[in-house]
C-alpha cells in the first residue's frame, strides 16, 4: 500500500461525513433509523496545495496520476495521527505563477483489506 508524499496541503480544507443509515418512516409519522455496516461513517476530504513549487505539485499529480482513482493509498489527515485508507477520483492542477501551482483534490475514505 502507497502512502501519499509528506506534502501537508494548505489551510482552508473540509472535511465532510455522510453516515449509512437506513430510514424506515412508518404511516403514523414515526420513522426508525439503522446504521448499517460495520464502517458506517467514511470521510471525504477536499484538499488544497495552494502555491507550492511545480516539483511539489508534480510529486502530487504523479501520485495520483499512478493510482486513477482505483488504488488506495494511506494518507493521514491534519487532524490525526492515524492513517486510513483513501482513493482520489478527481483532482484539478493550476499553475498559478511560473513557478508555482495549486492542486485541489477530494480524498474519500475506503474500507478494504
Amino acid at each position: 500500500m502507497a502512502t501519499f508524499p509528506s506534502i501537508s496541503p494548505s489551510y482552508g480544507i473540509s472535511k465532510s461525513s455522510k453516515p449509512n443509515v437506513n430510514k424506515i418512516q412508518f404511516g403514523s409519522g414515526y420513522a426508525q433509523r439503522v446504521v448499517w455496516g460495520i464502517n458506517q461513517n467514511p470521510k471525504t476530504w477536499r484538499l488544497r496545495w495552494e502555491n507550492i513549487t511545480e516539483t511539489d505539485s508534480d510529486t502530487i499529480e504523479d501520485f495520483l496520476d499512478a493510482r486513477a482513482g482505483q488504488e488506495a493509498f494511506d494518507w493521514t489527515p491534519p487532524d490525526g495521527t492515524t492513517s486510513y485508507k483513501f482513493v482520489c477520483s478527481e483532482w484539478n492542477k493550476s499553475i498559478d505563477h511560473p513557478t508555482l501551482a495549486t492542486i485541489d483534490a477530494t480524498f474519500e475514505q475506503v474500507f478494504e483489506a
